[in-house]
This record gives C-alpha cells, structure tokens and sequence, in this order.
C-alpha cells in the first residue's frame, strides 16, 4: 500500500504526507486522515487528504 489507490486510505488511518512548499525537497508530515480530498479511484503521485491537524498533501506512505 503506497498511497496511490483511493480504496487503501480511509479516515482514522495514519499516514506521511507531502505537503506542497515540501514537494522539492520530499519532506514528510505525519499525521491521522480526517478528509480524503481526492475523487479518483487512483492518482499517480498520491490521494490528496486533510489531516486531524488541517495539513494538506499527498499520502506518501501509509504507516504499517
């Protein structure tokens, strides 16, 4: 599970997110999903989601 398909992130998952001014540099933000922003079943550089502290990015990773 990468991040790339919609049916694999649900609300209350943990997850490391990139946020946009981290694109370049690939940083990572950690945090609960509250909102999966994405429409798309897939989405090649991740599924946008709104984490329980308002941070907006793309799932990186999702943490096991």
């Amino acid at each position: 599970m990468n991040g790339m398909n919609r049916n694999d992130i649900k609300a209350g998952l943990h997850v490391f997110i990139v946020l946009k001014q981290d694109q370049r540099s690939g940083k990572l933000t950690e945090g609960i999903v509250k909102d999966i922003l994405t429409k798309s079943p897939t989405h090649p550089h991740g599924i946008k989601v709104r984490l329980e502290n308002g941070a907006v990015g793309r799932v990186k990773k999702i943490a096991g």
